[in-house]
């Protein structure tokens, strides 16, 4: 692949990745590469990051795809062929000869932190262990490398050999340990990139590139999070609701002035032959909406349900009054379990258990929750309110109360539904997406940058 082709082929793939990349800044890598050392390899990362990476949490996926498109070496690289491996013996089962000269070079490489020479020896391993020939189709594993070196089984000698002659059980022993198991982590990390790159070198870069990094967080898909991406999540939403709210005052402060006053400022210019040297503004009416929302809280997007009230919540104070209303084939109005300084995970587990929210299946239903808000409710949505409606409008093939929902959103100043699945799997089966959107403007909303905008636009 020529450098040109790989340099757009990369940022192509950042920007499929969440990282936003504009041309200005691939123009600017570019002349970067002009007046670097190409076989510098490291500087030609940071070069990269210092032009296309505006985050710290975008470096990680970053270098992943840095090594894919710029990888340190090719096949084997600097490993040379596979060495010769012994033949199976039979009878009873014999230590592989190679793994164990590879797990005392380790040893001694995880003693001293020499990181180049593990990479050296990850290189080799993966290319001795990584791929089984005897496969039908083969494919590369970092389960087989990680067995074969196995350095978990190494930290007893490792830390007997760091506390040589000091106490152990005290502060200097868990130090050593912690160090031993930072190490032992990068050797991992080592162990995935290389094996990664040789897969790409089988499969192709395009394709590993799109499968091979998690999205940045703002652009994480919070129906397909891990429980791991729910935890940093849920840490990202107040930090992102104080940087809402911050640019919100700030617009507000910028727009004070009101609509011009026309008959005022005419009858100042009399005074300067009526040239209207100053303009006179009305007052501008300070408005805070009330913020109403109707959440489908079922199993199906419920995470989505989750952080989109806690940051409803968090920016409570952009909206004279918050009342949220959940529903799944009953309705309640569950605004008392989200009480300032309640925790949202909490209220969640709260709602769930005491709210009324099934009523003879417990599967979806929109119409009969709209009926239901219509006839219990009627005087909360007013001309100052902003409504909000959650929910991947799937209503199991039920009724879908259209003319009650034009009847309650007609009240509302503004109103809104978001939609947590992407935009192409809209009237698939059950989901009645487009028939809702005629009636309630309908947007895709899978992630917090999405989230973040809609919510910044509303207030």
């Amino acid at each position: 692949m020529a450098l040109l082709d790989r340099h757009v082929g990369f940022l192509d793939a950042l920007r499929g990745a969440g990282l936003p990349v504009s041309l200005a800044e691939g123009l600017d890598a570019a002349r970067a590469l002009t007046v670097l050392d190409l076989v510098d390899r490291e500087a030609l990362r940071a070069a990269y990051a210092a032009t296309v990476v505006k985050r710290p949490s975008h470096r990680p996926p970053f270098d992943t795809l840095f090594d894919l498109w710029f990888p340190a070496a090719i096949g084997d690289g600097a490993a040379g062929p596979p060495p010769e491996r012994p033949a199976k013996t039979t009878g009873p089962r014999q230590p592989d000869p190679l793994a164990e000269a590879m797990r005392e070079r380790l040893f001694d490489l995880l003693l001293d932190g020499d990181e180049a020479g593990m990479r050296q020896l990850v290189r080799e391993a993966v290319a001795a262990f990584g791929q089984s020939p005897s496969a039908a189709r083969p494919a590369w594993s970092t389960y087989a490398v990680g067995s074969a070196l196995d350095p978990r089984t190494l930290m007893a000698g490792l830390l007997r050999a760091v506390l040589e002659g000091q106490e152990r059980g005290g502060l200097a022993e868990r130090r050593a340990r912690q160090m031993l198991e930072d190490r032992i982590a990068d050797l991992n990390e080592m162990i995935v990139s290389e094996t990664r790159r040789r897969v790409a070198e089988d499969k192709g870069t395009e394709r590993v590139a799109k499968v091979a990094v998690r999205p940045p967080l703002e652009n994480l898909d919070i129906l397909r999070a891990t429980k791991k991406d729910l935890a940093e999540l849920r840490r990202a939403v107040h930090p992102l609701a104080r940087r809402l709210a911050t640019r919100l005052a700030i617009k507000h402060k910028a727009g004070r002035r009101g609509r011009l006053d026309f008959r005022r400022t005419v009858r100042a210019s009399l005074s300067t032959g009526g040239v209207p040297v100053r303009t006179f503004h009305r007052p501008r009416r300070p408005h805070k909406p009330e913020l109403v929302v109707l959440c489908d809280v079922s199993d199906s997007v419920s995470s989505f349900a989750h952080f989109t009230l806690l940051l409803a919540y968090a920016l409570r104070e952009q909206f004279t009054k918050v009342r949220v209303f959940a529903f799944i084939d009953n309705l309640d109005e569950v605004t008392k379990y989200f009480a300032p300084g309640v925790d949202v995970g909490d209220a969640m587990k709260t709602m769930t258990s005491e709210a009324d929210l099934t009523w003879v299946s417990g599967r979806t239903n929109y119409g009969r929750a709209f009926e239901l808000f219509a006839e219990r409710y009627p005087d909360v949505v007013g001309p100052k309110t902003a409504l909000l409606i959650l929910g991947d409008a799937r209503s199991n093939y039920g009724p879908l109360a259209l003319s009650t929902l034009a009847h309650v959103a007609g009240k509302a100043r503004r109103a809104h539904w978001l939609n947590p699945e992407p935009a192409r799997d809209w009237d698939t089966g059950d989901s009645a997406s487009s028939t809702y959107d005629k009636v309630v403007p309908m947007a895709e909303c899978r992630n917090l940058a999405q989230l973040g905008q809609f919510i910044e636009d509303l207030a």
